[in-house]
């Protein structure tokens, strides 16, 4: 009873969220229905109801196919390369930014590490094929510099995908991924600072038992977010660098999915497969969160 006494004194706020939770509700919570696909042999001629009923039979084909697993390994070598970059240089960008004392310098800096974010994949991607290509800007200036004397297409050649995916990554969203740390130090009290520096601590002092210590909490979410995005590779950068030359190499979970369903029409063995990994991303977001519990003193970052 005042359960609903409450609701009723925030009807108006109660009536703002509601256009979310109808959007939820639709777009969110409704199509989980559509799950019951793995379960069966579906085609675009039937419906939920009316394919039949295969059990694990799809779940059974994923383990016994090899251009699945294929994918996985460059899923996780991708995806590990990227968090192992990813997640740490942003956190020492963030710091240096915040340690210019230049305020127009500072902005700069800030304003061309940005940038690569805005645009979409389908530009950067365009300017990565032409850069990498034989006669490209990539190749003419380590021929400039002496280190090459005949130009390549790098992006044909496998082996050097994964580091191209992970170094373009990094290139578009490092500068964003400094927002969040930029914010948590700017709300740090400038007073632990100055009785550091009266205690005659360097600056690297500092930065290791203030700063760090004090993003502790933000640090943790990001790994928490990073870690259960593990097996979600970028599908948008893997759509526009990936080619019939460097595909062994290239096609991550995402993209395989997308093939399976969307360009061959096997949306049971594509919804088996997606559901798969979130079953298994949803488990590695529980491990880890109950890591970082240990360093935030037994507290969750998201429960």
């Amino acid at each position: 009873m005042n359960t609903l006494k409450r609701l009723y004194k925030q009807r108006q706020l109660q009536l703002m969220v509601l256009p979310g939770i109808i959007f939820m509700i639709i777009f969110n919570y409704i199509p989980i229905y559509g799950i019951i696909t793995a379960f069966k042999r579906y085609t675009i001629v039937d419906s939920m109801s009316s394919a039949p009923w295969v059990g694990l039979e799809n779940f059974k084909l994923i383990v016994q196919d090899s251009f699945f697993w294929e994918s996985v390994r460059n899923t996780l070598a991708i995806s590990l390369m990227k968090l192992f970059l990813g997640f740490a240089i942003p956190i020492f960008l963030a710091i240096m930014i915040f340690e210019v004392k230049n305020m127009r310098f500072k902005k700069i800096v800030q304003t061309i590490s940005y940038i690569p974010h805005f645009f979409s994949w389908i530009v950067l991607g365009g300017m990565l094929i032409s850069w990498l290509s034989t006669d490209g800007f990539f190749n003419q200036t380590l021929m400039a510099l002496g280190l090459m004397h005949k130009g390549n297409n790098h992006l044909l050649d496998p082996s050097q995908y994964w580091w191209i995916a992970v170094l373009s990554d990094l290139w578009k969203e490092v500068g964003w991924g400094t927002i969040l740390y930029l914010a948590g130090m700017s709300r740090i009290d400038p007073t632990l600072y100055e009785a550091a520096r009266m205690d005659g601590a360097t600056k690297m002092t500092q930065i290791t038992r203030i700063t760090i210590p004090l993003l502790a909490p933000i640090i943790s979410l990001n790994l928490i977010l990073n870690v259960s995005g593990l097996l979600g590779s970028n599908l948008d950068q893997t759509l526009v660098l990936m080619n019939s030359q460097n595909q062994s190499h290239a096609e991550v979970i995402n993209s395989f999915v997308y093939r399976m369903g969307l360009t061959q029409g096997d949306f049971s063995y594509a919804t088996a497969v997606g559901l798969g990994i979130s079953i298994v991303s949803v488990i590695l977001l529980v491990i880890t969160d109950r890591i970082t519990r240990k360093l935030n003193d037994g507290h969750s970052i998201i429960v």
